[in-house]
């Protein structure tokens, strides 16, 4: 029998954060090497390995090659994953995952993978990529986009931006399969009561997928309507008076206006749009002429085709504002401590979210009952200091949280420049954040150098 000494562990806050990142580091470092070795064992194992692999597979049994990831990967012999698999303690399906992520990486991901290899990103954010793009089946273009946009900022994507950003590879990079995956999602739209199985209280379930426009609509009509109830003496909880709401909005229109045409464009012009859902809808020029086919919806913080956008603005019912354009770079200050909506506004547009390390609550408010972020002084306002102190360039979105953590946590930053903040930690470790996401850049975050 062997035993263990007890790990002597730290006395002190700042000696356990700096032990806990070191031990960071140097699993880091192992499972790099342990994805170095996936590729080699694959490579010991190609494909022209397997004897006779066809007449294998005309018979049903035997070895054959398997493709692990997606295309310009090699195939490898089929037997060989589960030798591996056992060997680092993974069954063999976890084992085909595994060795397809490290094959992803090496051949389809080579930006990613360099920087794996070097100790500059950890592997298993590395292995979350190869997991989408595997997943979504990118061809060798899509793959490839995605490694140059996430390569340079992997350590700081969210798994929500990395989605996003598979999703406008697709549509960049395979159209054809962009338009279906629209036409399946309209096609997908449903809306369920299930009379079948209802309750011993004698409530039924509801279910659906509509376009997100119209789910939008709803929601503000339900949570009107749940509010009124609310004024009205209604003492039941949020979610039973959405419930009452849902009722109540199907009792106040039991009927559709079974008129002909000519009086329905006669009644919509004599009165207003009644789509009161504000959606902020991003567009280049290039898409706007047909040579791009992707914009953004900034209420979901997602991409959006070209041609959804065109069916929500083309709705009867909508009423499409176009703003102008505004320059981020642009310098815009007041003398008066008090932001007004025009700084705020381009300064929501330039950050999307709260700038904190790794918060992504949305700069500004997108939702009726929704909560936008402050607009905080990045040095603190000084009334008897010089005038222009509120300027787009000193100030940054800050959620409520973060707004009292930085005012009363003992957090401070710095604006290295418009969108680009350097925070200080209360026991001194740096982060920095731009329109890329967070990188730690502390001092001791340095990775070990490899043997």
């Amino acid at each position: 029998m062997t035993t263990t000494a007890p790990v002597e562990l730290p006395d002190t806050a700042s000696g356990v954060l700096a032990a806990a990142r070191s031990r960071r580091a140097v699993a880091d470092r192992a499972e790099a090497e342990l994805l170095e070795l996936a590729v080699q064992w694959a490579v010991i194992h190609p494909a022209e390995t397997v004897d006779d692999a066809e007449s294998y597979r005309l018979r049903g049994g035997g070895e054959a090659p398997v493709g692990l990831a997606g295309p310009g990967a090699p195939l490898v012999a089929e037997f060989c994953v589960a030798e591996f698999a056992a060997a680092v303690g993974l069954g063999t399906e976890a084992g085909k995952y595994y060795l397809g992520h490290a094959l992803e990486l090496r051949y389809r991901l080579p930006r990613l993978w360099g920087r794996v290899t070097t100790g500059a990103l950890a592997p298993w954010k590395a292995r979350r990529v190869a997991d989408q793009t595997i997943g979504r089946a990118l061809n060798v273009e899509a793959a490839a986009f995605v490694d140059t946009h996430v390569a340079p900022v992997a350590g700081r994507i969210r798994p929500a931006q990395l989605d996003r950003l598979v999703d406008e590879a697709v549509a960049r990079c395979m159209p054809e399969t962009a338009e279906a995956e629209r036409r399946r999602a309209s096609d997908s739209r449903r809306f369920d009561i299930d009379h079948d199985q209802v309750s011993f209280a004698g409530t039924s379930l509801v279910s659906g997928e509509l376009d997100l426009a119209d789910a939008l609509d709803l929601d503000d009509a339900i949570r009107g309507i749940a509010g009124q109830l609310a004024d009205l003496g209604c003492a039941e909880s949020l979610d039973v008076r959405r419930s009452l709401a849902a009722g109540e909005l199907a009792r106040r229109q039991l009927t559709l206006d079974l008129v002909p045409e000519v009086e329905v464009r006669a009644q919509r012009a004599s009165k207003p749009p009644v789509r009161k859902t504000v959606l902020h809808l991003h567009l280049t020029e290039a898409a706007l002429t047909g040579g791009e086919g992707v914009g953004r919806c900034e209420n979901t913080r997602s991409p959006v085709t070209v041609e959804t956008i065109r069916e929500w603005c083309g709705h009867p019912d909508t009423d499409l504002v176009v703003k102008p354009v505004i320059d981020l770079a642009d310098h815009v200050h007041v003398d008066a401590y008090e932001v007004p909506d025009r700084i705020a506004e381009q300064v929501a547009l330039r950050d999307h979210a709260c700038v904190f390390p790794h918060c992504t609550r949305p700069a500004r408010r997108l939702r009726p009952n929704g909560h936008g972020c402050d607009t905080d002084h990045v040095r603190p306002y000084d009334p008897g200091g010089p005038p222009g102190q509120t300027c787009t360039c000193r100030l940054a979105p800050l959620c409520r949280t973060h707004h009292r953590l930085k005012t009363h946590g003992s957090w401070t930053y710095t604006a290295i420049e418009p969108g680009t903040y350097l925070w200080t930690s209360p026991h001194g470790h740096q982060y920095l954040r731009d329109h890329t996401g967070t990188r730690d850049v502390s001092v001791d975050r340095r990775p070990p150098p490899r043997d």
